[in-house]
């Protein structure tokens, strides 16, 4: 492979790099949380996960870690819950 295709990837991926909960501190945004297998959805405090997990902790990551405490799924997705990016209940569309 050439140099340049190799500066490229190693660009796209630091460019890719996962949010961690540090970030999200930082920025004042917490975690959403959406079971895969009922919908039911929650968002969860930053500094409260923090403490629990540590700052340098994936944010795609704490959902294999949760439960739901509506049906008891352990299939979670998170994400940061940034301003202006609502849930969407596909089931009411």
């Amino acid at each position: 492979m050439g140099r340049f295709k190799q500066q490229l990837i190693h660009s796209e991926d630091r460019r890719r790099s996962v949010t961690r909960l540090a970030n999200l501190l930082n920025a004042g945004v917490d975690v959403f949380c959406w079971c895969n297998r009922c919908g039911h959805h929650a968002e969860l405090e930053t500094p409260a996960l923090i403490a629990q997990l540590g700052p340098n902790f994936p944010v795609p990551e704490i959902g294999a870690r949760m439960r739901c405490s509506a049906c008891g799924a352990k299939d979670i997705a998170t994400r940061p819950a940034w301003p202006g990016q609502g849930w969407s209940d596909a089931r009411s569309a």
